[in-house]
């Protein structure tokens, strides 16, 4: 990798968007624009928690930047943090009713990526924030893969699903839920997730084991959120106990040499998202974020976004970001595309496309 120095000069944004790239780790949950949200609200008759101000507020500066809003059950954004995050999440979720609206949600994602230069997308879906489908959660998959379908024929972003559970959920449910993954195949639903707080849940490896490997019999791909909240410890379990081929967070893998040995060795990518980790106060400011360390040491990092919209914040803007904060080169950046594609679950006749267009964009770069 070239050397960086915090002098380099700014990298224009289009050169960005200009580069083919994966991103593989968003959350469909944080990836509503506001017009999504107000089109869903004023569809169901549902009345905005706060004003549509303050809406704006969480959809294009951030939930963490903005003005308390509570929710029906009284959940705090902004001033709640990750509680009153999760919170609206819930909400906003639960505006999606019917399966149109579930995929005209999925298209309107695809087209956001699109923007930002993204060509394809591991989106994880955790439906246990769609409430409005509980016990249909297969036919929520089925609504969201239409819209990704409608929106790959229009061009735009290529997009597949990671079926997230969420850490609170019981064993039973888990292998509950892959059994019923394993029977349905349901279109574009190409791995099984696990996402929630670390620190409230605890260790939760062991609990989810038996899921996790019935998912890898049957050909699902695994990606861990681990190493966020929790310590190294997190990163080892998703290793050994769940499989893991992909870590979702991974950041605090810095504090242990022989997890960083053993991601080389393995060669597992961390799917790493500076601007989530400074907002929920992982590190303190960019400066302090060990994205460059972790490279230095050999680590197959990618760059991505968590929860783009709550987080007021596009794929495009935050390789910007992370170009002036830590000094990245264009050539940097290519090699963040291209780990993006060998770390996606793309089918190899799309990685290589990819990759072709990637080294005919840098060639004309030059």
């Amino acid at each position: 990798m070239p050397e960086r120095t915090q002098s380099a000069p700014r990298i224009d944004e289009f050169d960005i968007r200009a580069l083919p790239k994966a991103e593989v780790h968003i959350h469909l949950e944080g990836s509503f624009a506001l017009i999504d949200i107000l089109t869903l609200a004023k569809e169901s008759g549902s009345a905005l928690p706060g004003p549509a101000s303050t809406i704006f507020d969480i959809t294009t500066h951030g939930a963490y930047a903005a003005p308390e809003v509570t929710t029906g059950g009284g959940s705090g954004v902004g001033a709640g943090g990750l509680t009153g995050f999760l919170g609206f999440l819930d909400w906003q979720c639960g505006l999606v009713r019917t399966r149109e609206q579930a995929a005209r949600i999925a298209y309107s994602f695809a087209a956001r990526q699109s923007s930002a230069g993204v060509r394809y997308s591991d989106v994880i879906v955790n439906p246990t924030h769609w409430n409005a489908w509980r016990g249909r959660e297969l036919e929520l998959m089925d609504a969201f893969a239409a819209g990704f379908d409608d929106a790959e024929q229009d061009g735009l972003c290529v997009t597949n699903m990671a079926y997230s559970l969420l850490r609170s959920q019981s064993a039973i449910e888990a292998e509950d839920i892959v059994g019923a993954l394993v029977a349905a195949r349901p279109r574009r639903v190409v791995a099984l997730s696990v996402d929630g707080d670390e620190k409230v849940s605890g260790r939760t490896g062991e609990k989810f084991q038996n899921a996790f490997a019935a998912a890898a019999s049957a050909g699902f791909h695994r990606t861990v959120h681990a190493g966020e909240s929790s310590g190294p410890e997190g990163v080892w379990d998703a290793i050994d106990l769940l499989q893991a081929e992909r870590i979702d967070h991974g950041v605090r893998a810095i504090e242990d040499p022989a997890l960083i040995k053993t991601l080389i060795d393995r060669e597992i990518t961390l799917g790493v998202c500076p601007r989530s980790n400074v907002s929920l106060g992982i590190y303190r400011d960019w400066q302090s974020h060990p994205l460059p360390r972790l490279l230095d040491a050999g680590v197959a990092v990618t760059l991505n976004t968590d929860d783009p919209a709550p987080l007021g914040t596009t794929l495009d803007a935050d390789w910007a970001v992370a170009a002036t904060e830590f000094g990245f080169t264009y050539d940097d950046l290519a090699g963040f595309a291209e780990r993006s594609i060998d770390a996606s679950f793309a089918n190899d006749d799309l990685k290589a496309t990819l990759h072709s267009e990637l080294q005919t964009t840098i060639a004309e770069h030059s």
